[in-house]
């Protein structure tokens, strides 16, 4: 049996009629650029995470980027994040023109607020935790440390669309949220994109202006910016998949949960709250042999894949950083035992049931 990691085909097939007929839309109307869904798309964005504002980018890491400079952040500035996430999170701090800095995770893959003050100094002017995997950080804890410290808090939820905490949304905590609209996210678009959430009508103001160049209209520029506006196509298209992604991701948590029951005493599974409505964006194992485990599922048929191999802080491009191994222990355990298993809502019930069998049959064998 095949079990691809994700299958993009099959989640296009259903809505294809859909997604053409919004294409079509825009061609007969032809504004390609800040068109009438891009405003759309970004009022009920809004809606869904709880906020006043959403302003859409071409990208996540646009998201990211475009915020720390609304903010002020720039040269000689410390942003703190995590080192498990993907290289956007730290990247994007580079391109504002400030530093990096990490604080190690929890078990559940998130900030560790119990290390975080540690790592603040008087050049800190930021935290961007991160809700990895679409489960929601510890935001109580952390805002409270933020607020001691005057710190802005930037969530990147670039895999948490459609998460919460308790009543809460993600891109509701902080000064601002940034979300990812990759094909690969829950809430997806057929190419890329990004949105910006935001309780502040004066940051709202200056974003619109950061995405545009910083135009204020056709003739007159208030300040140097970069172009990273969502394709109207895109959010068109991602209008047609707003309406699904309730559906979607209740099947994302009906397959993380069958995992959960049917793992649990062979490798360790992710475990949820009471309090928390995770998306499940990658279900992610902490196992032993996990190289082995990958290599036998892949011989299988079934996709996998390690959400990082590489922990941020290890990566070239961050050696100037001066951080070593060792220096985020919590990080670089998991790193080794981490594996993303399918969870994505195309999945049939006899494919998930393949992949939990043939992990079972791995440990049995190696038993």
């Amino acid at each position: 049996m095949q079990v691809p990691f994700v299958d993009l085909i099959a989640q296009h097939r259903p809505l294809k009629t859909e997604l053409l007929a919004a294409a079509g839309r825009v061609l007969d109307h032809g504004q390609f650029i800040l068109g009438p869904e891009v405003e759309e798309f970004e009022q009920k964005f809004a809606k869904l995470c709880g906020v006043r504002n959403a302003i859409s980018v071409g990208c996540g890491t646009s998201a990211l980027t475009l915020t720390l400079r609304a903010l002020g952040i720039g040269e000689g500035d410390e942003v703190i994040t995590t080192p498990n996430s993907f290289l956007a999170s730290a990247s994007s701090i580079v391109l504002a023109g400030a530093t990096p800095r990490f604080c190690d995770i929890q078990d559940d893959k998130n900030m560790d607020p119990q290390k975080l003050e540690a790592v603040i100094t008087p050049r800190t002017k930021a935290v961007i935790p991160v809700h990895l995997t679409g489960r929601v950080a510890d935001m109580d804890a952390i805002l409270a440390i933020a607020e001691r410290h005057n710190l802005y808090v930037i969530e990147d939820a670039a895999q948490a669309a459609g998460a919460r905490d308790r009543d809460r949304s993600a891109g509701s905590f902080g000064i601002a949220g940034c979300f990812s609209l990759h094909p690969l996210k829950t809430l997806n678009v057929c190419g890329d994109g990004g949105v910006i959430t935001t309780h502040d009508d004066a940051l709202t103001e200056q974003l619109r202006f950061a995405r545009n160049h910083g135009l204020i209209n056709r003739d007159e520029c208030a300040f140097f910016s970069m172009n990273s506006r969502l394709d109207t196509l895109q959010a068109a298209i991602a209008l047609v998949k707003l309406q699904y992604l309730t559906a979607w991701t209740e099947k994302r948590r009906r397959n993380a949960a069958y995992y959960q029951e049917n793992l649990a005493d062979v490798v360790q599974v992710p475990q949820d709250k009471p309090h928390e409505y995770a998306v499940y964006h990658t279900f992610v194992i902490q196992c032993e042999r996990r190289d082995a485990l990958q290599q036998y599922l892949k011989e299988k048929g079934v996709g996998t894949a390690v959400h990082y191999r590489v922990p941020i802080h290890l990566q070239e491009a961050a050696k100037d950083l001066g951080y070593r191994h060792g220096d985020f222990p919590v990080t670089e355990r998991q790193a080794g035992r981490i594996l993303s298993l399918p969870v994505h809502p195309e999945l049939t019930e006899e494919q998930r049931d393949f992949v939990v069998h043939s992990i079972r049959d791995f440990y049995a064998s190696a038993s």
